[in-house]
């Protein structure tokens, strides 16, 4: 098997130019959209979007409706112009399946959010986690019915 194809040059585009998939499957809710939006507002551009050689997203959708909601005028982006439309559609699904197989350590998680809570509560959307930490905390402390203790 080939080693993968090196990256293509990042370009800067007026965002006018890059349109979504009309066939993306990947339902963006708007609270997606608005930490993303943060985290570009905060951190900057560190990650480009994807696109074919007519300027469609491959991946990056989120990053794309985000910088419209900041009113962006250009976007940075790397041309796939290697990939065939099969291998397109596959790598779409493929970028975003990543997260169905991850989870959170809890604990090392707890730690960060409760390091970076005063800083970047609003960038990291925290205004629940400690809730979300409690529940899991909860969770992992009872044994089940059918466990002895």
């Amino acid at each position: 098997m080939p080693g993968p194809v090196p990256l293509g040059t990042i370009k800067i585009l007026p965002i006018g130019e890059v349109q979504p998939s009309s066939d993306n499957p990947r339902k963006i809710p708007q609270a997606a959209v608005d930490i993303v939006a943060k985290s570009i507002a905060e951190f900057g551009w560190q990650q480009p979007l994807v696109v074919d050689v007519g300027h469609t997203v491959i991946v990056g959708h989120t990053r794309l409706q985000a910088a419209q909601q900041l009113k962006l005028a250009t976007v940075p982006m790397v041309v796939a112009d290697h990939l065939s439309e099969s291998q397109v559609r596959a790598y779409r699904i493929a970028d975003n399946r990543s997260g169905d197989f991850t989870s959170w350590d809890f604990p090392i998680l707890s730690t960060q959010l409760e390091e970076l809570s005063e800083d970047f509560s609003e960038v990291l959307a925290l205004a629940n986690w400690q809730a979300i930490v409690a529940e899991y905390d909860k969770m992992t402390a009872e044994p089940l019915e059918d466990e002895e203790p």
